[in-house]
């Protein structure tokens, strides 16, 4: 078997986003050599890996299976020492993360577009998480990036395709390659963390569970933890199958693209409990009868009742949550006097201060909950967590919920997307915003003054880094919020986000969108959104 050296040139739109580098998928087919040199550009970044141990997998949409084949000859030739690459390229974005924790690997890459549609006209993507299992920080990502502007060649080994359909060892070149189980080392921490011997209780007495897949990869993951392990009837998990276009479906657990399990759940005699994940498997939603948990809320219940899971009994000293994400983890943090975190968009934002033993939870609206249990946000182990609530309550979903709202107030939240809009348009709605912050405190807006205003910028508090531009927040009198920025996991386009939430301790089960409609009003009069976007409602609520 010999290494190839080719010559490529370098592509000028390789900077990874927020979780990687996403395109669509007709990118990474077409045009010549676009994977090989970004993973190039990482080896480049990394120099020589000395024989070191690296995690491979993927959430199998299509070219996965490719882009596998593709990577593994690429280590190979670049003198990885040994790959651990799961059973037929498969592995959930947290599973792959605990992979590399576990066995002490130099990184790994995933092969992920997480929510976003697969198949031919769909998106693929690609990220490299590092020695910690978190996606890379900031500063690494510019570092490959810088690389993959300056490429010339890349190294491949010249050998056939391998068969990783068996579990088991096998060598390609000198690189050691182990196919694994992709559940079973993820199960066991699953089972270390939570009192699986109460759950099954829970299951045993007859309660009813929906989990939705939606064909992506967590499938195999929820048959083997919740059916085999647990108990749950074999019929809840719904979509089970991975496929490589996710069946048609947008992977994206909300109430838009879940809408056979919303509707179940809303419908007569609804299960106790539904929930959904995304094709990698790093985000979640939370369903009761005829309720949605917000993530947001989620994220709140989880801090607040953290002492009911074995594995965080006793041990959280603080927690973490983006910056759009509602106040409502604050006013847990500030009850249980938890140190209290607020960070740009990005799971990497959490990893320097769960390395660092800051926080123990942390979340993110965009459907993301996790813990210090690896660094990636994990759907599979949020679900198991109100799992162990409801077990250890004896209680259902809306009385918890309830509960915590009659304690601590309820803050009604709303997420309205823009999608596929000009980037200038998206760009040039953000410049008119931060050119305005300076005049916007005292001003009347339907019905209610600014407060404060600012473009949020984070200092990390352990390496001391600045992260700047992270989004527009105003504050207002009434003590709404409303806060603008443009997404970094869309593949087409800009997707404009406007976040709203208004914090209420008397009237506490009203409907979302009618408790914020001035609120939303306010938001589109003070960023003329049906001016600028052209666009008389926004494409997606949340």
């Amino acid at each position: 078997m010999a290494i190839r050296i080719v010559a490529t040139e370098p592509y000028p739109d390789q900077r990874p986003g927020t979780s990687g580098l996403r395109r669509k998928t007709r990118v990474f087919e077409t045009r010549p050599h676009y994977l090989e040199n970004f993973v190039q550009s990482v080896f480049d970044w990394l120099g020589d890996p000395g024989g070191c141990t690296f995690v491979l997998g993927g959430d199998g949409r299509y070219f996965n299976d490719r882009a596998i084949q593709i990577l593994l000859r690429m280590m190979a030739a670049n003198g990885v020492g040994r790959v651990l690459v799961g059973r037929d390229g498969l592995l959930s974005t947290p599973a792959a993360s605990h992979l590399i924790r576990k066995y002490g690997a130099r990184g790994g890459f995933i092969l992920t577009a997480s929510h976003n549609p697969g198949g031919p006209e769909g998106d693929f993507g690609i990220k490299y998480n590092i020695e910690n299992g978190g996606p890379a920080p900031a500063g690494v990502t510019e570092a490959i990036f810088a690389r993959s502007r300056r490429i010339t060649r890349f190294r491949v080994l010249e050998a056939p395709d391998l068969d990783l359909s068996t579990p088991g060892e096998t060598r390609l070149g000198g690189m050691r390659v182990t196919v694994l189980d992709p559940v079973a080392d993820y199960a066991e921490l699953l089972a270390g963390l939570f009192d699986f011997d109460a759950i099954r209780v829970l299951f045993a007495g007859g309660f009813r569970f929906l989990f939705d897949a939606m064909h992506g990869v967590t499938g195999p993951y929820a048959r083997r933890i919740f059916v085999e392990m647990l108990g749950a009837p074999a019929d809840s998990v719904l979509r089970g199958d991975p496929r490589p276009d996710f069946g048609g479906l947008h992977p994206d657990p909300n109430l838009a693209r879940c809408r056979d399990l919303v509707a179940r759940m809303n419908g007569p005699g609804a299960p106790d409990l539904g929930a959904a994940a995304d094709g990698d498997g790093d985000r979640n939603m939370i369903l009761g009868p005829g309720l949605f948990v917000t993530p947001c809320d989620s994220l709140a219940l989880l801090a607040d009742r953290a002492d009911l899971a074995p594995g965080y009994r006793g041990r959280l000293t603080g927690v973490a949550r983006s910056m759009p994400t509602s106040r409502a983890l604050d006013r847990v943090a500030a009850a249980r006097g938890l140190a209290l975190f607020e960070t740009p968009t990005g799971w990497k934002y959490f990893g320097d201060l769960l390395d660092a033993g800051r926080i123990q939870l942390c979340g993110e609206e965009s459907f993301g909950t996790g813990s210090d249990h690896l660094r990636e946000k994990d759907g599979i182990w949020a679900v198991l967590f109100w799992l162990q609530m409801l077990a250890a309550r004896g209680t259902g979903v809306r009385e918890l919920v309830h509960d915590h709202w009659c304690r601590f107030g309820r803050d009604y939240y709303t997420r309205h997307d823009y999608e596929r809009l000009d980037p200038a348009v998206g760009e040039g709605i953000l410049e008119d915003l931060r050119r305005r912050l300076p005049a916007l405190p005292g001003t009347g807006i339907g019905g209610a003054r600014v407060t404060a205003a600012d473009d949020f910028a984070y200092r990390d508090p352990i390496d001391g880094s600045l992260s700047e531009h992270q989004g527009i927040r105003l504050l207002f009198d009434d003590g709404s919020r409303i806060v603008y920025r443009l997404s970094g996991t869309g593949t087409e386009g800009a997707t404009l986000r406007v976040y709203m939430e208004r914090h209420e301790t008397r009237e506490l089960f009203a409907d979302t969108q009618e408790m914020l409609a001035p609120v939303i009003a306010r938001g589109r009069e003070i960023a003329d959104l049906p001016g600028r976007t052209g666009r008389r409602a926004p494409d997606v609520v949340t």
